[in-house]
């Protein structure tokens, strides 16, 4: 496992990407973007977000369960979730719960948006 660190997410400069179906990233934008994605391709870290996603919030004490993980690694994947900016966090007490970030979901779903206008076939 990479101990690599990634970078905290601005959400403000996610949203000023068109969709990639417009017109190509530039440098900058596909730095911008990149740690989302890569926080999403990991199969852990896409069950965590997927089981954070289909509730107003959970607590990390039902997602433990779920894995044949350490605690610590589980943290360490919500942490890779939140400082990519897709989950917020609260700690209440000894637990931490954890919450969707819409607008991040918003813009990548915009980031990813390809028109379905009809193929004319030459």
């Amino acid at each position: 496992m990479s101990k690599q660190a990634v970078p905290v997410v601005d959400l403000n400069a996610v949203a000023c990407c068109a969709p990639i179906a417009a017109r190509p990233m530039d440098d900058d934008q596909a730095a911008v973007v990149a740690p989302m994605f890569k926080a999403l391709g990991d199969p852990v870290r896409l069950r965590l977000m997927s089981m954070i996603a289909s509730v107003p919030e959970i607590c990390v004490c039902d997602l433990t369960p779920a894995f044949d993980l350490s605690g610590p690694t589980i943290s360490h994947h919500l942490r890779v979730l939140r400082d990519a900016g897709l989950v917020d966090s609260e700690r209440r007490g000894t637990w931490v719960w954890y919450r969707v970030r819409p607008e991040a979901f918003r813009q990548l779903g915009a980031l990813l948006d390809i028109p379905t206008a009809p193929r004319v076939c030459g």
